[in-house]
């Protein structure tokens, strides 16, 4: 029985694809919008160039 398929999702701010939650992010998965460092960048770095 795995416990994966359940846990909630959200879509990623840069691309839309959704990302699971994590247990680092317990306290507070309202507020986190990326999925790593590199997607926090990669959407910096879009909207400096637009």
């Amino acid at each position: 029985m795995h416990h994966k398929p359940h846990l909630p999702q959200k879509p990623r701010a840069r691309c839309g694809r959704a990302f699971a939650w994590r247990r680092k992010w317990q306290r507070c998965w309202h507020e986190v919008r990326y999925c790593s460092e590199r997607c926090r960048r990669e959407a910096r770095r879009r909207a400096a160039a637009s």
